[in-house]
């Protein structure tokens, strides 16, 4: 795939990669990993699809500089301008976990008009699981702010999640999970950058249910796709099936055996469904 840079209005770089040809489709990947865990689907899709595969800031290749504020609405900003640059005005766009919540929430601030919007597992209005979990990263990864520790950071987050990691989350087990997860951590040790960036990040994450989504779903006029895994306890599907009541044009579709690592358990689900909800 061609490795290309958007360039956001205020300098932060957002490094994709691109396959395909056809109507752009824009897919947002989950906290912590790159492009490539949409990489067992592509060749289900890029047929169909010119296929535009973003690394989110503070992933991958794209932006890790700690002057930018990296709040969720800044967040949101720069991925919204970025589906508009790379497959137009009302884009094609998906996301799962992280990504989807971007998409949500520049949905919900009137800066992204997608033609068609698939929202994989996240956890849309509802509290995050194993919350505890989350708020202690929250607090470990603050303590990069502190000068000498960045570096010290960065080494522990490679150990912590090495790639055995992976396997874990496909509920399959596939083996291929563990250099998903190789690869997103394969730049962290030392990257003082990064760690700051990191800590500036979780100073504004927010541990807690969403509710005004319950009224905002209404407010969503895109024809949107809840594609749903069925053993992920990241993100059961009771959040799916609430906001299917709310959403005004909303189809809900469940692959079966699927876990957090959605693409990874079932790549031709999903380019199945993605195929036959935006093509």
């Amino acid at each position: 795939m061609k490795l290309r840079l958007f360039h956001h209005r205020d300098g932060a770089r957002v490094a994709y990669r691109e396959a395909g040809t056809g109507p752009g489709l824009v897919l947002l990947h989950s906290a912590l990993l790159s492009h490539r865990e949409w990489e067992p689907a592509i060749e289900h899709l890029t047929d169909r699809f010119r296929l535009v595969l973003p690394d989110l800031p503070l992933h991958g290749d794209s932006e890790d500089r700690p002057h930018h504020p990296y709040t969720a609405a800044w967040m949101a900003e720069v991925m919204a301008a970025f589906c508009v640059e790379t497959a137009g005005p009302s884009p094609l766009v998906g996301g799962h976990d992280l990504g989807a919540e971007i998409l949500l929430r520049a949905v919900e601030a009137g800066l992204l008009e997608p033609a068609k919007l698939v929202l994989m597992p996240n956890c849309l209005h509802r509290p995050p699981e194993r919350a505890g979990l989350r708020s202690a990263w929250r607090a470990a990864t603050r303590v990069a702010a502190v000068p000498g520790l960045d570096r010290v950071l960065s080494h522990g987050a490679q150990r912590v999640f090495r790639p055995e990691l992976g396997t874990t989350l496909s509920a399959r087990s596939n083996p291929a999970a563990r250099d998903l997860i190789r690869h997103a951590f394969a730049d962290v040790a030392g990257n003082v950058n990064l760690a700051r960036s990191w800590a500036i990040y979780a100073r504004q994450f927010e541990v807690r249910a969403r509710r005004e989504l319950l009224d905002a779903y209404a407010r969503i006029t895109a024809p949107t796709l809840l594609l749903w895994a069925d053993r992920d306890p990241l993100h059961p599907l009771q959040a799916a099936e609430e906001a299917l009541d709310l959403l005004p044009d909303a189809q809900l579709r469940v692959l079966s055996g699927t876990g957090f690592l959605i693409a990874y358990d079932d790549p031709v689900g999903v380019g199945r469904e993605l195929v036959a909800f935006c093509g």
